[in-house]
């Protein structure tokens, strides 16, 4: 993850990461640990500290994402380190919950199992996975710049589901959301940040329409997905 910009940990949230954070379920991170996999530059440790976490992991396989989360977030119940979403460095049932936002697509093709069976593994029994991931819907393929440059993969519901019971999980919620206002956002932010190393066009008339759409009205963008382990 190529900090372009100078982007740092922020409480600002909005439209698809604001969701993530009301998706999740209070009693899943209040005196929990939990597992936060591709943290990036640490928005959501900074807003599970606000909900009474016992202690959290971020792991994220970018040396410089982790540098800038490291420097930001410094509560003691936070930890970070450079780590692969495939083999993860802890013991087995090692957290309650287990998070993965928008990770998923970016691993390499073929290698879904072995996430959903590693996170199934630090999870202990009665533990939470959250993750997000775009949709396989025809108009999100379309609209998404980075299908149609790199191939960058969208899936069905029923896809993550089959992995999620191949590895064990309980299907507790799948859900999609994400109208217009994600499709011009992510397109303004690919725009914005590799063409003019900018923060984004009308970033503010954009992030409050996601935010009207999130939540609202169902969605064909991403899919947001809890699994338990039983």
């Amino acid at each position: 993850m190529r900090n372009l910009i100078g982007e740092v940990p922020t409480a600002n949230l909005h439209g698809r990461t604001l969701f993530n954070t009301k998706f999740i379920q209070n009693r899943d991170v209040e005196n929990k640990s939990v597992l936060n996999i591709g943290c990036g530059f640490g928005w959501f440790e900074l807003n599970l500290l606000s909900r009474g976490i016992k202690n959290m992991v971020g792991v994220d396989i970018s040396e410089e994402a982790i540098l800038v989360a490291s420097n930001f977030i410094t509560d003691g119940k936070v930890s970070f380190q450079v780590a692969s979403a495939l083999n993860l460095s802890f013991k087995s049932a090692s957290f309650d919950t287990a998070v993965a936002w928008d990770v998923l697509e970016h691993l390499p093709k073929g290698s879904e199992p072995q996430l959903f069976a590693e996170v199934f593994r630090v999870l202990r029994k009665g533990g939470s996975f959250y993750l997000s991931t775009p949709n396989s819907s025809v108009i999100s393929r379309i609209c998404d710049p980075a299908w149609w440059l790199i191939g960058h993969r969208h899936y069905s519901i029923d896809k993550l589901e089959r992995f999620a019971k191949m590895s064990g999980f309980k299907i507790l919620e799948s859900v999609v959301y994400g109208r217009w206002g994600e499709v011009v956002n992510v397109t303004n932010r690919l725009v914005s940040k590799w063409i003019f190393r900018r923060a984004p066009f009308f970033e503010k008339k954009i992030d409050a329409w996601r935010d009207r759409e999130y939540g609202n009205t169902p969605g064909f963008t991403n899919i947001f997905i809890h699994l338990r382990k039983l």
